[in-house]
């Protein structure tokens, strides 16, 4: 009986937990249909994406340069959605937004979002990728000299609605 008053609490505490988890939604979408909706400038039409793995392949030709990118949402900014990580198997890559000036909403993990931006290649200082590892919940104290990092600003991400 003890056995089973702990796992009805434990999953009565799991349920209020997820409904007290606040989603923050600090921009409004710029366009939205039944299905998604679009963060940062409007698009009037979307080019074929581009997949992370093959544009870290080619890092070379891509950097500096307009990208369309389809990926999975592996982390978001849990304190205001001002940025995200982008996974592709043993790929990864930070997305912010440009001039800081939309976010995405911090339910956003797990969906796979289209986006539209500039792919660059980074070198971070030891502080600056602590800071980033901080953010992104991980430990700091893990991370040892300076960081490569590959990185897109995004000018327009569609993020599909839940």
């Amino acid at each position: 009986m003890k056995k089973l008053l702990i796992l009805v609490f434990t999953v009565l505490s799991t349920a209020l937990f997820a409904q007290n988890e606040e989603i923050i939604r600090l921009s409004e979408p710029v366009a939205e249909t039944e299905t998604y909706e679009v963060f940062g400038a409007e698009v009037s039409s979307w080019n074929e994406p581009i997949a992370l793995n093959d544009l870290i392949s080619n890092a070379d030709v891509f950097t500096g340069k307009e990208i369309t990118l389809e990926t999975e949402v592996a982390e978001v900014c849990e304190k205001k959605g001002c940025f995200f990580i982008a996974n592709d198997g043993n790929n990864a890559a930070r997305i912010t937004f440009k001039d800081y000036g939309f976010f995405i909403p911090t339910d956003s993990k797990g969906k796979t979002v289209k986006l539209i931006g500039t792919f660059e290649v980074k070198t971070l200082s030891e502080d600056q990728a602590k800071h980033h590892a901080e953010d992104a919940g991980e430990n700091p104290d893990a991370i040892q000299g300076s960081q490569e990092e590959y990185s897109i600003i995004a000018t327009s991400v569609l993020v599909p609605k839940s």
